[in-house]
């Protein structure tokens, strides 16, 4: 009756993980009103700053090297990442997708290219 007991609550455990973390690992997926898991009030006066006044400087250095799009946004494409911020501000989600694909930004949207399942553009 033990084993079962364990057996039961540990079986709990695994299906209630496997169920809870999924949607705490999706995050922020492009709604500008989903507060992520590094806000704050002075880093987010920071960012919005950094976007107004599209210094890139200062939003790399409130983003720390945390995601992809640390690695894809430069200097360069920078200005053009404001704007899709500020289109996603303002609800025009499509428009502000539409920059981050351009971006290479695809917002989870794993279109089959090699995102860990053998395929690739090179087959």
């Amino acid at each position: 009756m033990k084993k079962f007991a364990i057996l039961t609550g540990v079986m709990a455990v695994v299906i209630g993980g496997v169920t809870l973390v999924p949607s705490a690992v999706e995050a922020y997926r492009g709604d500008p009103s989903v507060l992520g898991p590094n806000h704050t009030e002075e880093r987010h006066e920071a960012m919005t700053t950094a976007f107004e006044n599209q210094d890139y400087q200062s939003w790399k250095e409130q983003m720390q090297g945390r995601g992809r799009v640390t690695e894809v946004v430069t200097e360069e494409n920078f200005a053009r990442f404001a704007e899709a911020h500020r289109l996603a501000l303002e609800g025009r989600t499509d428009e502000a997708n539409q920059i981050r694909a351009e971006l290479g930004l695809g917002q989870g949207q794993r279109n089959g290219d090699g995102q860990g399942r053998g395929y690739g553009k090179n087959r």
